[in-house]
């Protein structure tokens, strides 16, 4: 059967949405057009592909089969107008986790993968609804589960750890230290704890047992209220460049060091040769610069890495 892309691409924003006017509202279509499209695309595949009631819609069984493959569908009916047209449009990619920097890592890669158009930054749970809805194509940051149903992520670059502590601080003297002796410390963090993943786990798995929370007005101001107390320390991946922070010390941990993963996120079906030229390019600087070298008797993950398919091999 003749499937209609308008059909199939009313329907995933629907089952993105799951609110037939936001949906419509995205679409710029009416809500009664967006009704009569789905409803066309259910009579010709013969089956109910949404629950409409009192709960609100959910996607029906057949309505979560056909989600995926609807995806891939309409990234292909866009590609080939891309391809016809001539004028396939940036890559768009968006970066989180700014405090840690992740410009520094898409910076080296973003010669070698064609035209970028960079976002305005967000928070993963941000980012993982924009690639949803299809307004960027790609993402930068560290990636911890769970993870939306219809994304895909790449592991591109682990990080070592260091801390950062005030200069007053008992251990400011030491020339490496081991995780396990900041327990007694006060881990300062830039937001709740809850939606810090990494400096959550980092805390449970070494005994970190103070915390205290700051807000993130930037990583200088952030450093500052490290130095100005004997008993903080934060952590801060190894390549960020620190800014000039009297009474701050960086010390490199050890036994186990503590990694950081940035990845690239995607959206499942997103054929975009931009996004295969972006995952390419992290893949090679990973070789060249030895970005994913990890030794489990020696490093420290929250999540140990897995192999991952990239956009060209789903």
């Amino acid at each position: 059967m003749d499937l209609d892309v308008a059909h199939v691409r009313a329907f995933v924003r629907t089952a993105e949405e799951l609110h037939f006017g936001r949906a419509a509202g995205t679409l710029a279509v009416s809500q009664q057009t967006l009704s009569k499209r789905i409803a066309r695309l259910e009579t010709l595949l013969g089956t109910a592909l949404f629950h409409r009631g009192g709960t609100g819609v959910r996607l029906t069984d057949a309505g979560r089969r056909f989600l995926s493959p609807a995806r891939q569908t309409v990234a292909a009916a866009d590609a080939a107008v891309a391809a016809v047209s001539g004028k396939e449009r940036p890559l768009r990619v968006d970066v989180w986790g700014h405090l840690y920097a992740p410009m520094r890592t898409l910076a080296q890669v973003a010669g070698r993968a064609g035209e970028l158009t960079l976002g305005h930054g967000r928070d993963l749970p941000s980012v993982t609804t924009a690639l949803l809805h299809g307004d960027i194509d790609a993402a930068l940051g560290r990636v911890h589960p769970p993870l939306p149903a219809g994304l895909a992520h790449r592991l591109v670059r682990l990080e070592p750890v260091d801390a950062v502590l005030s200069a007053d601080h008992p251990l400011a003297a030491e020339p490496v230290l081991r995780p396990n002796q900041l327990s007694d410390s006060t881990l300062w963090a830039p937001g709740t704890l809850d939606r810090l993943d990494f400096l959550h786990r980092f805390a449970d798995r070494f005994g970190v047992r103070n915390t205290a929370t700051s807000v993130n007005l930037g990583l200088a101001h952030f450093l500052a209220e490290v130095a100005a107390e004997p008993r903080r320390f934060s952590l801060v991946p190894a390549d960020v460049p620190l800014p000039d922070v009297p009474g701050l010390r960086s010390v490199p941990l050890t036994d186990p060091t503590p990694l950081y993963a940035w990845s690239l996120l995607w959206r499942v079906g997103n054929g975009s040769p931009g996004l295969n030229g972006l995952a390419t390019a992290c893949a090679e600087e990973a070789g060249r610069s030895r970005w994913l070298e990890y030794d489990p008797t020696r490093d420290w993950l929250p999540e140990p890495p897995t192999s991952v398919p990239g956009p060209a091999g789903e």
